[in-house]
Parts: structure tokens; sequence; C-alpha cells
């Protein structure tokens, strides 16, 4: 049977859809052979596994009958209220209503797509932006808007009234932004702020990354700031890179009417996030483990990309420029005009060494193709150390 006599029709929305380019790469990279910069993904060395394991025995053991039910749709109230205090140090003032746990931070903009997003609705995307909140929200056919970028990352003066005019949000990355590994300056948080509070557009604040700092100075969040200066802020958090992935743990803090809205949409989803890890989840950072857990973590992520940057110094041409993250897992590179990172990509394949190219990142039409994104915390120091090298040979071949 061929492909235009199927007995069963897939709706517009679904034919629209396209696979991540980094899945997708991803494929080329379980080759043993491959030195993969390509995924976001944590360090293994970094998952407390034996303290998850400890976690999941004694809510199995202490509360096995309820970890096993079905749970609110709101999540588990002691996890919604650690997670209300925990924002609150930040001058937030987040009481546990406002608090959502949902599966991973992914579902949290899902959900936001299908709350904010109609066909045609303009929203307002930085440039470049984080592929998986672009690949979500594709589905719910928004126009995006660009928002410019420079080398301190999203320029709010750029944030014009005509660019926001009818925008449903904002969606900004202020620490150790994907693909950047950029952070919004003090000064540049505060202006975003007031400006979106005046222009009237909410924000969606995701910060996967920012407990992953080894250098410089933490910033607070634009929650904080956003609720001084007025503004809508909607932050999303996750526990994937603070403890492990596999959890499948996130979270929405928003006002309340939000949260509400959102209630309604997770329960046609899902129900409800697992109870079980939840409650195991808890039962890990009740206590205050992260506090001694993520130094060792951010020490790991520090030497790791040290190691890049130092080969990068060593084996790029002048000709090429890159980011210097204080946090996070990634570095952007900026190649000479003529060279396309999809190209570049399949030579370096050729190589064993596989990126992810830049042009991906952009919603607009006129993505910058002379660009890719570095990962560094899954590869030991001497495949990062061979990888560069070889890639750094590529750019000055081309």
């Amino acid at each position: 049977m061929d492909s235009y006599s199927l007995p069963y029709t897939f709706s517009q929305r679904a034919q629209k859809l396209t696979s991540s380019t980094i899945r997708e790469i991803l494929k080329v990279t379980e080759r043993p052979e491959i030195i993969s910069f390509a995924g976001g993904l944590p360090s293994p060395k970094g998952f407390p596994v034996e303290v998850i394991n400890k976690a999941f025995d004694r809510v199995l053991q202490n509360s096995g009958m309820s970890a096993l039910q079905y749970g609110p749709t709101e999540g588990y109230a002691p996890l919604r209220a650690w997670v209300a205090e925990d924002l609150s140090k930040d001058g937030a003032n987040v009481t546990p209503d406002e608090v959502l746990i949902v599966s991973g931070s992914q579902q949290a903009l899902d959900m936001l797509g299908k709350l904010f997003i109609d066909p045609g609705s303009n929203v307002l995307v930085e440039a470049p932006s984080y592929l998986g909140a672009l690949q979500s929200f594709s589905l719910f056919e928004p126009n995006y808007v660009a928002v410019p970028t420079d080398e301190g990352g999203l320029i709010p003066e750029a944030l014009t009234a005509e660019r926001a005019a009818g925008a449903r949000f904002i969606y900004a990355l202020p620490n150790f932004q994907n693909p950047t590994g950029l952070t919004l300056s003090l000064e540049r948080r505060q202006a975003l702020v007031e400006r979106c509070a005046a222009l009237q557009v909410p924000i969606i604040e995701d910060d996967p990354y920012g407990e992953l700092r080894y250098a410089g100075q933490a910033q607070p969040g634009l929650l904080g700031l956003g609720r001084k200066a007025g503004a809508t802020v909607i932050r999303l958090g996750t526990f994937s890179k603070v403890l492990a992935p596999g959890l499948r743990l996130g979270y929405i803090v928003a006002p309340k009417p939000i949260v509400s809205k959102l209630v309604q949409i997770k329960q046609a989803t899902d129900l409800h996030t697992a109870t079980l890890t939840q409650m195991a989840v808890y039962e890990v950072v009740k206590d205050g483990f992260l506090a001694t857990h993520l130094p060792k973590v951010r020490d790991l992520y520090k030497e790791q990309c040290g190691y890049m940057l130092d080969a990068m110094d060593q084996h790029f041409p002048d000709t090429v420029s890159w980011t210097r993250p204080e946090g996070g897992m990634f570095i952007w590179v900026n190649l000479p005009a003529h060279i396309d990172g999809s190209q570049l990509l399949a030579r370096a394949i050729e190589r064993n060494v596989a990126f992810v190219p830049g042009a991906p990142f952009y919603a607009g039409p006129n993505p910058q193709a002379n660009t890719l994104r570095l990962s560094f915390v899954t590869v030991s120091e001497e495949k990062i150390r061979e990888g560069i090298a070889i890639l750094g040979k590529l750019i000055k071949e081309s």
C-alpha cells in the first residue's frame, strides 16, 4: 500500500510536524566511535543514584499505597511547598498554590502553548532560541517574532511596541541560555521586565540551568524582578539538571488564574504527574541535599568547560569566535560567514565528530547558518581535545 492510499488521515497539525534536529543527530552519535558534542545531556557522573534509590525505598516502605495511587493534578503538596519556599529565597514570595508540578519542562512548554497560542498568534522568541521550545510551540502554529541578541544576550531595547504588538508572550532563558550559553545582566533583566510590564507582554522564564553556575555573580530571577515591576512572569523549573532527567519532573510557577487554567489542561493531558516520583524527589531534597550535591556538579561542569575552551583557544582559527559561559552546558560558535554549519557537520561526521548546527535554533526565515552549538559535559577530556582538534582542522580547511 503506497503512502497515498493509507486507511487513515493525519490531522493537518500532525502532517506539519518535523523531527527534532538534535534527536536526528543523536541517532548518529549512538555509534561508539563518534565524539559527540551534540546532545544537551547532563553528565551521568552527577546523578546521585544511591540517594535516589534510598529515597524510593523509603517512600515505598512508609507510604507505598499512597505513592502508587492517583494524585492531585496540581502535584504533591509537600513538593509544591518546597518549590515555593526555594524560589521565595530570591525575593519572589511564591505561594504553593502558584506551583504546578509537571512531567518535565517539555510538558510545561506544550501546556503553555495550548494555553496561549492560536494559529497566527504572535510569539516573541530570542534569536537564537531553545530548539525544544520552538518545536513545541510550532505545533500550535504561531507567528514567531524574533527579538535580536548580541554578546550580552537578549536586547531589551529591541522589544519595541511595534515588535511586541499582539504578542501572547515572550519566551526567554536568562541563565546560560540554550544554545548560546549567555547570561542576561541585572540591568538587562530589569529593563526586560519593566518593558514587558509596560507593554503587557507575559514573560515565560525558562531556567533549567540556573543552579549550574560555576563562574561570575548569580543574578536574580525574572520572576522576582517581574513581580516588583508589575510584569506577568511564568517561571519554568526542572529537576532534570540538578538530579536526573530520567525522573521527568519539573514545575511551573505562575499567577493563580494561569495555574488554574493549566490544571484543566493537564487534567486532559495526563491527569497528574507520577505520584511516586514526586514523593521520592521530595524525600531527596527536603533536608537540603542539593546544597551539598550541586557544588560537586558545578565543579565537574566547570572542569569540562575549561577543557573545551582551552582546546578551542589552541585549535580554532582567529576568524572564529565563541561564547565563554559562566554556567550551564553549552558553547556557541560563530564561524566565518561563508561556512555553513550543516555542511560542516556532514564533513565532521565523516571524521567521527558530531555537534548541532546553529540554523535550527532560529525561528525566523533568515537563520544564521554560520553557527553551531557545542556541549561539553558528557565527553572525556581526551575526547574533547581530540574532537576540537578535528573541528579546528575542518574549519581551517573551509
